[in-house]
């Protein structure tokens, strides 16, 4: 596709935070996850504004899994949580904080995701599962007047795969820049690619490949 002026634009930065590396290999460690600084700073540079969503949760949230519910295991009783995980992105924490490479300083909007007990996001746009409880940053995009949003970040096939299919849903020209990426597994990663083909999403192999 042609970039539109660089005024339209904004990147993305999806939970590119330590949690989802191997820099913290007991939480939700993603292989090369804290390789991918470099990619998005690159991505920024296409674009007018800059915008990060974290991962941001509490020690006493109702999703955390222990010996009795193990990961993955399903949770009832709450319209906001569907499966248990392990301790991941606990503010105060490393694996709260961005990966190396990435300035905190450097972006104009900042999603702070998950911080209630009984909530566990997985797209940076809404606080809920169902979609109804907005984050504020595509508010903040449609303010500024941008059409196109560049994006990378942590998982591909999980808070990626969703943040996307948020902003499109939302009216958003997306595209995902796939060396900014990392996923989890390769049968989730392809069916994640499928499905934000389908919606419409734009891929680039690198960020070089928006000049």
């Amino acid at each position: 596709m042609n970039l539109p002026d660089k005024e339209f634009i904004a990147s993305f930065d999806i939970d590119a935070q330590n949690t989802f590396t191997p820099v913290c290999p007991d939480e939700l460690p993603v292989v090369e996850g804290d390789t991918i600084a470099d990619e998005l700073n690159a991505q920024a540079t296409f674009a007018s504004l800059r915008v990060a969503s974290r991962d941001a949760h509490t020690c006493q949230a109702l999703w955390l899994s222990d010996e009795e519910h193990p990961p993955l295991s399903p949770i009832s009783g709450y319209p906001d949580l569907d499966i248990r995980w392990p301790a991941h992105a606990i503010i105060g924490t490393k694996g709260f904080d961005f990966i190396a490479g990435l300035d905190p300083k450097a972006y104009d909007f900042q999603v702070f995701k998950g911080i209630e007990v009984d909530k566990h996001p997985y797209g940076a746009c809404y606080h809920d599962l169902k979609n109804t409880l907005s984050t504020g940053v595509i508010e903040y995009l449609k303010l500024h007047g941008i059409t196109t949003v560049i994006c990378g970040g942590l998982a591909t096939d999980y808070c990626v795969k969703n943040t996307v299919l948020q902003l499109r849903q939302a009216g958003f020209e997306v595209i995902l820049n796939k060396a900014g990426c990392r996923g989890i597994a390769l049968d989730t990663i392809a069916a994640a690619m499928a499905e934000m083909e389908a919606a419409g999403v734009h891929f680039v192999d690198c960020a070089a490949a928006l000049k």
